[in-house]
C-alpha cells in the first residue's frame, strides 16, 4: 500500500467514526467499561503484590551466633550478607541489644532479667529480610557452612505461604487479562460488524473498481484503534480519579511504609497508561479487522 493511499484510508476511518456515531459510542462503551475492569483487577494484582514482599520482608531469618564469638567471625558473616543480592536488608543485634528487646516483650515483669548476665546467656544475631521469601532455602545453605554460627532460624510455613500467594496472584493476573481480552474482542467485533454491513454496498463498489483487501480493510481497522485510544484514555482517567480518591480516603492516617500502605497514584499511573493504550488501540484494530474479514470476505 502506498503512503497516499494508508493516509486516505486513516483519513475514511476518522470519517467513518463520524458517520456511525451510534456504533462508535457503543464500541467506545464497551471497550471502556472492559479497560475499567481490567485497570481495577491491575490496581488490585499491584497491591496485592507489593503486601506479598513486604510481608516477605517481615519475617526475617535469624542467624544466631555461638555465645562469646569473635569479631572476625562477626565480619565474615556481615560481609557475606552484604554481597548477597537475594537480601533485601539485615542487621546484627548485640547480646545488650537482644537483651533489651526481651524485656521490652516483657513490660512489667521485666525487673525477672534484672540479675541475668546478658554476655553470659545470649549470642550476637543476625535478622536477615529476603527480596523473595522463596530464596530462604538458598541462602540458608550459603550461609550455613561458616564459623561461628550456632543456628539458624526461620518462618517456613510463612515463606511457603508466600511463596504459593504470590504465584497465586501473579496467575490469575495473567488469566483474567487474558479472559478480558478475549471477551473485549469478541464484543468489539460484533460492534464493528454492524458498521460493514452497513456500509456493504460501498465496499462492494470499491471491489469492483479494484480496490485491494487491504485499502478497504485499513480505514475499519484504523477506526477501530482511534476508538479504542478514546476509551483508553477515558479509562485511564476515570481509573486514576477513582483510584485517588480512593488512596486519599484510606492513607490519612496509615504511615507509607507500613504493611497496609497502598502503592501511591503516581506509582502505578503510568504504568496504567501504557498498558490501557496498549490493549485499547490492539483490541479495537485487531477486533475491527478480524470483523471486517470474518463478515464482509474481502
Amino acid at each position: 500500500m502506498s503512503v497516499r493511499a494508508f493516509f486516505n484510508s486513516v483519513k475514511e476511518g476518522f470519517i467513518g467514526i463520524i458517520r456511525h456515531p451510534l456504533v462508535t459510542v457503543a464500541s467506545i462503551t464497551t471497550i471502556l467499561l472492559m479497560l475499567v475492569v481490567m485497570s481495577a483487577f491491575f490496581i488490585f494484582a499491584t497491591n496485592a503484590r507489593n503486601m506479598m514482599r513486604k510481608l516477605g520482608q517481615k519475617p526475617p531469618i535469624e542467624v544466631y551466633m555461638v555465645l562469646n564469638c569473635e569479631q572476625e567471625q562477626l565480619d565474615t558473616i556481615s560481609q557475606v550478607l552484604s554481597s548477597d543480592t537475594r537480601i533485601a536488608n539485615w542487621t546484627l543485634n548485640s547480646p545488650e541489644q537482644n537483651y533489651n528487646a526481651f524485656k521490652a516483650n516483657l513490660g512489667d515483669r521485666s525487673s525477672l532479667l534484672d540479675e541475668i548476665d546478658y554476655n553470659q546467656v545470649l549470642p550476637y544475631t543476625f535478622n536477615i529480610q529476603l527480596k523473595d521469601p522463596r530464596d530462604a532455602d538458598e541462602v540458608i545453605t550459603t550461609i550455613t557452612p561458616y564459623d561461628g554460627i550456632s543456628k539458624i532460624v526461620q518462618e517456613s510455613n510463612v515463606m511457603k505461604f508466600l511463596s504459593k500467594a504470590t504465584d497465586a496472584v501473579n496467575i490469575a493476573t495473567v488469566v483474567a487479562f487474558a479472559v478480558l481480552f478475549v471477551i473485549s474482542l469478541f464484543i468489539i467485533s460484533n460492534m464493528v460488524r454492524i458498521s460493514v454491513y452497513s456500509r456493504s454496498s460501498e465496499i462492494e463498489i470499491m471491489k469492483f473498481v479494484g480496490a485491494t483487501n487491504n485499502y478497504i480493510r485499513m480505514p475499519y481497522i484504523t477506526e477501530g484503534a482511534i476508538v479504542g485510544l478514546v476509551s483508553a484514555i477515558i479509562s485511564w482517567t476515570i481509573t486514576v480519579f477513582a483510584y485517588k480518591a480512593i488512596y486519599d480516603k484510606m492513607m490519612g492516617s496509615v504511615d507509607p511504609t507500613s504493611f497496609y500502605a497502598l502503592v501511591n497514584t503516581r506509582s502505578l499511573m503510568w504504568t496504567l497508561l501504557i498498558m490501557v493504550v496498549i490493549f485499547g488501540v490492539f483490541i479495537g484494530a485487531i477486533g475491527s479487522g478480524i470483523s471486517v474479514r470474518k463478515y464482509i470476505k474481502v
